[in-house]
């Protein structure tokens, strides 16, 4: 999401000059370039891939996720307060939820309403970083009967969930920015003085992992779980950090893992922002710039970029496809059958 000292939709001027695979060319739009940084690359995505738009006309896409019982992918729309649906089998996108957040929210103090990101959890349940409603909910995708997970720390509530990872024991690690909110950290609404990373247990248990981050946003698991990522979209000091975890899933160190600092250069629109982490470690990490692949130990192996804010990513159709949430539209990017990594 955006961060506090300015909108992250007044970014799309600026961006980055890529020698790239030109993936569409609809003269309106601007043309989705895949720069290959290393040769490490080939193994996940083909030189000549074709990066197609499955979805437009969206006031800023978030949150995307794979639903593999019905073969469709679901994403969020948070201004909007709509949540779509992209079918594979037709090829048409769809509202799926509406509204997706607060139904009742006041415009004047809540600047985005809806859903943003989302996940399933073990179950195959819709999970809901609520903005407007500032709040965990849970979906069941078939009965579409919806329920409060968490919506308070300490007895105080959330400012306005913003991402969230489902860990292998069901507990769900999630952001709480205040991008939900019209006045941002001034908020009236705020009952909180941090924007924190938090630790939600099948329990009911609610732990604050970090209080010092300004804008904490996009978050994921490494594959083992004994690594915590949490982007923090500061235009100041935009970077990923990293956490390393305990056996019951809390942090014993925290470290920068990624400075985005220098990827700013020249105006390149965005900053890191929604992740995922595929099976064999390889990251794909919203930056300044695009939406880019890496190593664990943060070799750049790609970027893909449209010249505006790329906010999420998600893996999808078995792990044949990398799905964007690219400003507004969303983009499939094909990944190579042969590949292992998928998450």
């Amino acid at each position: 999401m955006n961060t506090a000292v300015i909108d992250r939709r007044g970014l799309l001027a600026g961006g980055l000059a890529l020698a790239g695979t030109a993936a569409w060319t609809r003269a309106a739009e601007p043309v989705a370039t895949l720069r290959r940084l290393s040769p490490g690359l080939d193994r996940i995505i083909a030189p000549d891939a074709r990066i197609d738009v499955i979805a437009r006309g969206i006031r800023w896409a978030e949150g995307p996720v794979w639903v593999p019982a019905g073969d469709y992918l679901l994403f969020s729309d948070p201004p909007a307060n709509l949540v779509r649906r992209w079918d594979r089998r037709t090829g048409r996108t769809t509202p799926f939820l509406s509204p997706s957040g607060a139904g009742d929210a006041d415009p004047k103090l809540v600047r985005e309403p809806g859903a943003n990101g989302l996940a399933l959890d073990h179950r195959g349940r819709l999970l809901i970083a609520n903005s407007g409603g500032r709040s965990i909910d849970r979906l069941d995708l078939k009965t579409r009967r919806r329920e409060l997970v968490v919506d308070r720390y300490q007895g105080k509530r959330f400012n306005s969930p913003n991402d969230l990872h489902v860990a292998r024991n069901g507990a769900i690690y999630f952001t709480d920015p205040p991008y939900g909110l019209a006045d941002a950290d001034h908020s009236p609404l705020r009952e909180t003085a941090v924007n924190g990373v938090y630790r939600w247990s099948p329990d009911g248990r609610v732990e604050l992992i970090d209080a010092t981050l300004t804008r904490p946003n996009g978050i994921a698991l490494s594959p083992d779980e004994r690594r915590l990522y949490v982007s923090v979209s500061d235009e100041a000091a935009p970077r990923i950090m990293a956490y390393d975890l305990d056996v019951a899933g809390r942090p014993t160190a925290g470290r920068v893992w990624l400075d985005a600092k220098s990827m700013q250069a020249g105006g390149a629109p965005g900053l890191p922002d929604g992740m995922k982490v595929a099976r064999d470690g390889t990251m794909v990490c919203s930056v300044p710039g695009g939406m880019m692949l890496l190593t664990p130990a943060t070799e750049p192996l790609g970027l893909i970029a449209t010249g505006a804010p790329i906010a999420n990513a998600a893996f999808g159709e078995g792990g044949r496809a990398l799905f964007l949430t690219a400003n507004d539209r969303v983009l499939r990017v094909p990944l190579k059958a042969g590949w292992q990594g998928q998450g």
